[in-house]
């Protein structure tokens, strides 16, 4: 998924012809509100071509169709409470899309529904997108001209929120993670090698918070590889000691991120002596977010929340 156009063929082959029906904005379930992350106009705000709209794709996942989002001007969270006793933890998810639009149940609301049955607070960020204008790079996930990222942005001002409103939302602010498919786990890289400084000027105390998470989560992520031969790491993410625990996860007949995503991330990870846990299957192709198959690899949420006790974000 290195340029645009791969990207949506890519999407159309993972969903199939959409349905003519176009419906209007996204909107969660009753009971849950959409916050918006910025209080005004968004940093680097840019025309999107039409507004947002939210699409039904006729090819299903699991034997389920999925939604998708497209058009995200105004990037909102969703926060959905733990059901039951609270562990305290709390994970930002972001859906993939390959940067052009938000697969929003399969990758969203589905998540949160697991978390949330386990006791963790979840935050679905519906972040901004497409990002295909002639100067954005899908390689590094940012504009070549100004080196700027709206979903990073986005990301980075929702982790401030969250630990603002941590103890609101009964949150422990040393326990918030991030977990991201696809382009959202490239999304997880980013934020966790760039949460030294903001990249855009602070609005409010949000932005006086941490944005580095205390863990992540990558499921297929893709734009770790920089495509060079011997698996080398994309640059512009610079991983540290300072990077954050991370589990990965990804079958290795992907079509769409080759497994050396996963690889390379893994090597430079553990290169810096920061903990990280992979799991490769040998089948699940791509975009299988939590719906069951007779797959193994489906079985992954069990995986995570067996880690999240080892690194102490969760009780077991």
């Amino acid at each position: 998924m290195t340029q645009p156009l791969t990207c949506a063929l890519l999407v159309a082959i993972a969903c199939g012809p959409l349905a003519a029906q176009n419906k209007s904005a996204w909107e969660p379930s009753a009971g849950h509100v959409q916050i918006p992350i910025w209080p005004g106009t968004p940093p680097d705000a840019q025309r999107v071509p039409s507004p947002e709209s939210t699409q039904a794709g006729n090819s299903p996942v699991a034997g389920r169709p999925w939604l998708q989002v497209h058009n995200v001007s105004r990037p909102t969270m969703t926060v959905y409470s733990p059901k039951g006793k609270s562990a305290g933890a709390a994970v930002v998810v972001f859906p993939g899309g390959g940067y052009q639009l938000l697969a929003i149940d399969l990758e969203g609301t589905e998540v949160c529904d697991w978390l949330t049955s386990k006791g963790i607070t979840c935050v679905l960020l519906k972040y901004r997108v497409p990002n295909a204008g002639p100067s954005w790079s899908q390689a590094c996930g940012c504009d070549l001209d100004t080196k700027s990222s709206m979903p990073l942005e986005d990301a980075q001002r929702t982790l401030g929120l969250v630990r603002l409103h941590a103890a609101e939302w009964h949150i422990d602010p040393h326990k918030v993670g991030v977990l991201g498919f696809s382009a959202g786990g490239h999304l997880s890289a980013a934020i966790s090698t760039h949460f030294d400084r903001r990249l855009y000027p602070p609005v409010d105390a949000a932005d006086r918070q941490s944005c580095r998470p205390d863990f992540a989560v990558l499921l297929y992520p893709g734009h770790l590889w920089n495509y060079k031969p011997g698996r080398v790491l994309n640059p512009e993410l610079p991983i540290t000691r300072n990077t954050p625990p991370t589990f990965i996860a990804q079958a290795e007949d992907d079509p769409v991120d080759s497994i050396n995503h996963s690889l390379v991330y893994y090597v430079a990870l553990k290169d810096a002596g920061v903990p990280v846990e992979m799991h490769l299957y040998a089948h699940g192709k791509h975009a299988f977010g939590l719906r069951r198959t007779n797959l193994p690899i489906t079985r992954w949420p069990q995986l995570v929340e067996t880690w999240l006790a080892t690194i102490g974000m969760m009780s077991e």
